[in-house]
C-alpha cells in the first residue's frame, strides 16, 4: 500500500500516523520496537542532516531492513527537505514520501517549487508533502505568527496536487516555551475546504487532548523528532555518568529503551481518538 493510499483509508476512519525521526540504528530500533509492540504502523523520517550523517544508502537500507526485521508496516519519509537533487535522490534511493519545504517563500515560488516535485514525484509513485504558512523551526521565534488560510491551502492544493500538507495552527518544532495552544477552529475549516492529507509538524509537547482533537478535527500525520533526540540523550548522559562500562551494546540500549517507552506512549494516544 502506498502512503497516499493509506492517507486515504485514514481520512474514511478519522484516523491518523505518526511519524517519528531517526538519527541512528538505537533510535530506529526504540522506535521500530514501539511499533511492533503495539503493532501499529508508522512513517519513519529521514531530516536533510541525518542523510548527510549516515549517508542516503545507509538511512534507506537501515530503515528497510529495520521494517522487516521488526515486522512492521511502514514508510520511508524525506523531511523538510528544500533541495531538489536530495529530494531526487531520496527518491532513487526507494523513499515513499518526500517533503519540499518552500514555506518560508513568497506563495507564488511555493507554488512554482513544490510543483516541481510533484511532477518529479508522479513517475515514482511517491507521496509529496509540502507546507503552507509559518511553523517555527529550531531557533526560530515561536511569536511570529503565519497562521494557515483556508482559501490559500485551498489554492495551494490545486495548483500543486500535493498529497499532504503541513499547516500553520500553532504548533512548533523544538521545545515549547508555554503550552501550545492549537487552532483547532481553523483546522477544522482548512480540512473542510481542501483535499488533501493534513499534517502537524512540531507534535513534541502538545497535549495529549490537543493530539487527539487534532485527529478529530483533520489531522492524518504527525510529526514527532525533538521528544526522541531529547529522551535519548538525556538516558544516555545519565547512564554515563553512573557507569564506567565501555560496551555501547550494554549502555546504549537503555536510552533505546526509553525511545521505546515514548514511542509507544505517542502511538496509543493517536490511536486512542
Amino acid at each position: 500500500m502506498t502512503l497516499q493510499e493509506k492517507f486515504r483509508e485514514l481520512e474514511k476512519n478519522g484516523s491518523a500516523l505518526l511519524a517519528t525521526n531517526f538519527y541512528n540504528f538505537e533510535t530506529l530500533s526504540g522506535v521500530l520496537e514501539a511499533a511492533a509492540a503495539t503493532h501499529q504502523p508508522i512513517i519513519l523520517q529521514t531530516s536533510p542532516s541525518t542523510v548527510r550523517y549516515l549517508g542516503m544508502k545507509m538511512a534507506a537500507e537501515m530503515a528497510r531492513a529495520g521494517l522487516e526485521q521488526y515486522g512492521v508496516v511502514g514508510w520511508l519519509h524525506l523531511d523538510h527537505a528544500e533541495s531538489y537533487d536530495m529530494i531526487k535522490e531520496c527518491l532513487d534511493a526507494g523513499y515513499d514520501s518526500v517533503m519540499i519545504d518552500a514555506s518560508e517563500k513568497p506563495f507564488d515560488e511555493n507554488v512554482q517549487i513544490t510543483s516541481r516535485v510533484t511532477e518529479l514525484a508522479s513517475s515514482y509513485n511517491a507521496n509529496v508533502e509540502a507546507e503552507l504558512g509559518y511553523v517555527a523551526k529550531l531557533g526560530q521565534s515561536h511569536d511570529k505568527e503565519g497562521f494557515t488560510d483556508p482559501e490559500e491551502a485551498l489554492e495551494f492544493v490545486h495548483q500543486t496536487g500535493v498529497n499532504a500538507l503541513a499547516v500553520a495552527i500553532g504548533s512548533a518544532h523544538g521545545f515549547y516555551k508555554k503550552e501550545p495552544n492549537l487552532d483547532l477552529e481553523r483546522l477544522k475549516k482548512i480540512h473542510k475546504t481542501v483535499d488533501c492529507s493534513l499534517v502537524l509538524h512540531g507534535g513534541s509537547g502538545i497535549p495529549d487532548e490537543q493530539l487527539q482533537e487534532g485527529i478529530r478535527r483533520g489531522i492524518r500525520k504527525i510529526n514527532v523528532a525533538t521528544e526522541i533526540k531529547n529522551i535519548f540523550m538525556n538516558t544516555l548522559k545519565n547512564t554515563l555518568q553512573g557507569t564506567d562500562n565501555i560496551d555501547l551494546r550494554e549502555v546504549f540500549p537503555i536510552a533505546t529503551e526509553e525511545v521505546n517507552r515514548l514511542v509507544q506512549k505517542k502511538l496509543k494516544i493517536i490511536h486512542n481518538v
